[in-house]
């Protein structure tokens, strides 16, 4: 193989991968990792079954932000999420696209 195409073949693979770790320090920063975590349930769902949950649901980026910024209760068990006044609308939205890109 021909180092172009090594080099191709690599940012390539940084580029489909990075979504899935792209604001993961984000929601560590913004604490939302001691409920949630990306592929298992903790005390709230894991991000895969959310961003499965929410699939094909052209409005999901408007509802997941609205329940950071806001909490909510009775989607996933009895068991609320709280708001998350650590996180602005900005940050909210940005990890409500996040979550939605896990897989």
């Amino acid at each position: 193989m021909n180092k172009p195409f090594l080099t191709f073949a690599a940012l390539t693979l940084c580029a489909v991968s990075a979504p899935s770790w792209a604001d993961l320090a984000l929601a560590t920063s913004k604490n939302c990792m001691a409920c949630h975590a990306l592929d298992h349930k903790v005390v709230g769902p894991a991000y895969k079954d959310v961003a499965a949950k929410y699939a094909g649901d052209k409005n999901a980026v408007a509802k997941l932000t609205k329940k950071i910024l806001n909490g909510g209760s009775g989607v996933w068990g009895a068991i609320p999420m709280p708001a998350n006044a650590q996180v602005n609308e900005a940050e909210a939205k940005q990890l409500a696209a996040w979550v939605l890109t896990i897989q």
